[in-house]
């Protein structure tokens, strides 16, 4: 049995996938993200993924003896799991926020809504954990969780729950798809005037709408 402890922060992330500091889940929802060269997905091959577990590492548990600083490269088994727990979410959240990007190629392999929460309970089951108490004579008895499975898959069940927490939470409905120019982020709205997934977002919105109306006016003098 091992405890579930966190583990230390990594300044710099390596991965290419945008970090926001949206909820995990949502960070998760956004291994895939587009500028403009196209979509892109760090679920492509398993050195993304492993590169994306390295860069939210600081903010996931981790079993006792299991270091996410060394973690093997993801099997093409474990891939694929990842992969159909990501695309379950961003199906889950393309009908929580009326999102229709669907035909951008930002969901797939997802059939319906009961696939998606099929998909995502059987992520949750995949590495089961229990609590466990601890009793120490200076500190007194604390609660941790245990798991008998490997990193990789305790962090697969750990998206998965943290997914299950933000769809049946309050979070839900302050869910937002971003639709500035390009993007096909999520984000959880952290204040009620909060368009955007970021600044960088934003601003690119407000230069679309300036060139669109500038665009139509010269369009009318013409005329």
């Amino acid at each position: 049995m091992e405890s579930i402890r966190p583990v230390t922060s990594d300044p710099t992330p390596p991965t290419a996938a945008p970090l926001l500091g949206e909820p995990l889940p949502v960070e998760f929802m956004n291994t895939i993200w587009a500028d403009r060269d196209g979509v892109h997905d760090e679920l492509a091959h398993p050195e993304g993924l492993a590169a994306w577990l390295r860069g939210v590492r600081s903010r996931l548990p981790a079993a006792e003896g299991l270091s996410f600083a060394r973690l093997p490269e993801p099997s093409a088994d474990e891939l694929r799991r990842f992969r159909q727990l990501r695309d379950a979410l961003r199906h889950l959240a393309a009908v929580t926020t009326g999102d229709s990007r669907d035909s951008r190629g930002t969901v797939s392999g997802v059939a319906s809504d009961a696939a998606a929460v099929a998909a995502v309970n059987e992520c949750c089951a995949y590495a089961p954990s229990w609590s466990a108490l601890e009793w120490t004579g200076d500190g007194g008895p604390t609660r941790t969780a245990a798991t008998n499975d490997t990193a990789t898959a305790w962090i697969l069940s750990r998206v998965a729950e943290d997914g299950v927490r933000l769809f049946a939470g309050p979070g839900r409905t302050e869910l937002r798809a971003c639709h500035g120019p390009r993007c096909v982020l999520y984000f959880v709205r952290s204040h009620p005037r909060r368009e955007w997934c970021s600044a960088d977002c934003g601003n690119r919105a407000r230069v679309a709408r300036h060139y669109r109306r500038h665009r139509g006016t010269d369009e009318s003098a013409k005329a």
